[in-house]
């Protein structure tokens, strides 16, 4: 397992979206913003009730995953003053997740760092569960 450093983690932590990318089989990109929660191990993103054009599974995201569980989540700080610039990326293997503890337990987490999701009926909902391989940062992130 990949350990983040201190400061990767409290970047991680205090940040409140990211992009995920993720590419089909025939590796072709998709970037979306998400709402994540990060518990030192994996990061997690729940399908939520906001309106969506199709059903949670068939989301392109979704599908990328089922065909090609490698993803990138980028987490990044934008400022006028290009000292302030930073960001962390991870590469890692996604799945989704549908039911069980782990669904339960990462629930518990983005309800903890979104007080939206406590109104929202996400028990049924997929959770893309994003395992670490690697952890990279650069600029402004703050400590070691």
């Amino acid at each position: 397992m990949v350990q983040p450093t201190k400061a990767q983690r409290a970047f991680l932590e205090r940040h409140p979206i990211a992009h995920l990318a993720t590419a089909d089989a025939r590796g072709r990109p998709h970037v979306v913003p998400i709402c994540y929660a990060y518990d030192g191990a994996c990061l997690y993103v729940v399908i939520d009730t906001k309106p969506k054009r199709v059903g949670p599974l068939q989301l392109k995201r979704l599908r990328n995953i089922t065909e090609n569980p490698h993803v990138a989540v980028v987490v990044d700080d934008y400022s006028d003053d290009w000292s302030r610039l930073a960001y962390v990326m991870i590469r890692g293997r996604a799945d989704v997740l549908e039911k069980g503890e782990a669904h339960e337990r990462a629930l518990r987490l983005l309800r903890a760092k979104y007080p939206q999701y406590r109104k929202m009926a996400l028990a049924n909902r997929p959770v893309i569960r994003i395992t670490p391989e690697s952890l990279a940062s650069w600029g402004a992130i703050g400590g070691s």
